[in-house]
C-alpha cells in the first residue's frame, strides 16, 4: 500500500475513535453532575451504544452494502450524527436527551464496521496492513482523553460538543476518501440470513463454542460498569484529571496487543481467556479498595489492567472464532458474536449497572448525589468471578483442536499469527 493511502486511512481511523472517545468516557460525569440524572438514566444513556451495535449489522449488511458507496454512507451518518450530538448537548430532559443519543448511536455504531470495510477494500494484504492503520484509532481515543482532561471540562457539555464538531469534520473528510462502491446487488433479496447465515449460527451447537459465547455475553455485564461509571467514580473520589489518567488503559491495550502472540503460544486459548476474565476481577477489587492518596497505585492498576481485560479476552476470542469458522463464514461468525456481546450483553449490562449504581446512591448535605462505590465495584467483581469459574470448569480447548485437525484448510487458515 502506498504511503499516501496509508496516511488517509490512518487519519480516518484517528477521527473515528477521537469522536467516540470525546463524548463517551466522560458522559456519566456530566449526566450525574450538572444534569442531575439518576444512576439508571446514566446506565441507559451509556448503553445506547449497545442498542446501536444490535442494529448495526442489519444496517451494514442489508442497506449499506447494497445501496450506497461506503464513503458516502460514512459522510451521511457522521454529518447527521454531528447535528444529533450538538442538539443533545443542550437538552435538560432525560427523555429528549436519551432519544437523541439513541438516534446518534444508530448513526455512529454502523460506521465502525464501515470504516473497517473501506480500509480493507484499499489493502493488498489486510492481515499485514490493517493493524498499523487501526492503531491510529486507539491514538485518537488517547489524544482526546488527554485533551479533555487538560481542559478540565469533564463535567460539562463541552466533550459532547467537541465530538459533534469532530463528527462534522469526519463527515466532510469521508467525502475525500477513495470511491468504494457497494459489493452487494440492489436486486438481492434482503433477509436476516444474509447477515447471520445458518452455518454461522450452527457453530453454537458445538459445546466449546456455546460456552465461549455464554461467557462472553455475561462478562459484558460487568464490563459496562467500567465503561459507564469509571470516570464518574474517579471524579467523585477526588482523582485529578481522571479523563487523562484513563487513557492509560488504551496505552496498555496497545502494549498487550503486541504481546498477544507471545502469550498465546504459551497459554493457549483457554488460559488467555481465563487471564482476561481474571483481570476484570482484580481491576474491580483495586477500584473497591483504592483511594486517591496512599492507595492511588490501586486506581492506576485498575486502569492499566484494561489491556489485559480487553485484549486477552476479546481479541483472543476473535482469534478463537477465526480458528473455529470456515474461511467463508468468518466475517459472519465475528458479526454474530459481536451482536451477542457488544449488542445484547452490553445492553443488559447497561441496564443492570444503572440499577445497581442507583441502589447504592447516597444523598449529601449539599443536596448532590454520590454513591457507595466500594459496594458497586465488589458487585462487579463477584459477577466477574462467577463468569470466570463457569468458564474455567466447563470450557475445553481440546474439543476445538480435534475439530480443527479434521480440516486441512482450518489448520492452515486458523494458524496463530506470528
Amino acid at each position: 500500500m502506498k504511503l499516501q493511502m496509508r496516511t488517509r486511512l490512518s487519519a480516518m481511523m484517528f477521527l473515528e475513535y477521537f469522536i467516540w472517545g470525546a463524548w463517551y468516557v466522560t458522559l456519566g460525569t456530566w449526566l450525574a453532575g450538572p444534569m442531575h440524572f439518576t444512576g439508571q438514566q446514566i446506565g441507559l444513556a451509556a448503553g445506547a451504544t449497545s442498542v446501536g451495535a444490535i442494529l448495526a449489522p442489519f444496517f451494514v449488511g442489508l442497506i449499506a452494502d447494497r445501496l450506497f458507496a461506503t464513503q458516502k454512507a460514512l459522510a451521511l451518518l457522521h454529518g447527521f450524527g454531528a447535528v444529533l450530538l450538538f442538539v443533545a448537548s443542550s437538552q435538560s430532559s432525560f427523555a429528549v436527551f436519551y432519544s437523541l443519543i439513541l438516534l446518534y448511536c444508530f448513526c455512529f455504531m454502523p460506521t465502525i464496521a464501515l470504516t473497517n470495510s473501506l480500509a480493507f477494500r484499499q489493502m493488498n494484504d489486510p492481515k499485514e496492513e490493517f493493524g498499523s492503520i487501526r492503531l491510529l484509532g486507539s491514538g485518537g481515543w488517547i489524544v482526546v482523553g488527554l485533551l479533555i482532561g487538560a481542559m478540565k471540562v469533564e463535567a460539562t457539555a463541552m466533550p459532547m460538543r467537541l465530538a459533534a464538531l469532530s463528527s462534522l469534520v469526519m463527515g466532510l473528510y469521508c467525502l475525500t476518501l477513495p470511491h468504494t462502491p457497494p459489493l452487494g446487488s440492489r436486486t438481492d433479496r434482503l433477509s436476516v440470513s444474509n447477515i447471520f447465515p445458518r452455518e454461522a449460527v450452527a457453530l453454537l451447537k458445538e459445546r466449546s463454542m456455546l460456552i465461549f459465547v455464554i461467557a462472553s455475553f455475561f462478562i459484558c455485564i460487568p464490563l459496562q460498569f467500567y465503561y459507564a461509571f469509571t470516570n464518574l467514580f474517579l471524579n467523585q473520589v477526588g482523582v485529578q484529571n481522571a479523563a487523562g489518567k484513563m487513557t492509560g488503559g488504551q496505552m496498555s491495550e496497545l502494549l498487550c496487543m503486541v504481546l498477544i502472540p507471545w502469550f498465546f503460544r504459551r497459554l493457549g486459548v483457554k488460559y488467555m481467556l481465563v487471564a482476561g476474565m481474571g483481570a476484570w476481577v482484580v481491576r474491580y477489587l483495586f477500584f473497591a479498595y483504592g483511594n486517591p492518596t496512599d492507595a492511588m497505585w490501586m486506581f492506576w492498576g485498575g486502569i492499566l489492567l484494561h489491556g489485559v481485560c480487553y485484549d486477552f479476552f476479546f481479541v483472543t476470542g476473535q482469534i478463537y472464532i477465526d480458528q473455529k469458522a470456515d474461511a467463508g463464514l468468518r466475517a459472519a461468525a465475528q458479526g454474530l458474536i459481536t451482536f451477542i456481546t457488544y449488542g445484547l450483553g452490553m445492553f443488559v449490562g447497561s441496564w443492570l449497572s444503572g440499577f445497581v449504581v442507583e441502589h447504592y446512591a447516597l444523598a449529601t448535605a449539599q443536596g448532590t448525589v454520590t454513591y457507595e462505590w466500594r459496594s458497586i465495584w465488589l458487585f462487579s467483581a463477584i459477577v466477574s468471578v462467577l463468569v470466570l469459574l463457569f468458564f474455567l470448569f466447563t470450557f475445553s480447548e481440546k474439543q476445538s483442536q480435534v475439530r480443527l485437525a479434521g480440516s486441512k484448510e482450518a489448520e492452515l487458515d486458523g494458524a496463530l499469527p506470528q
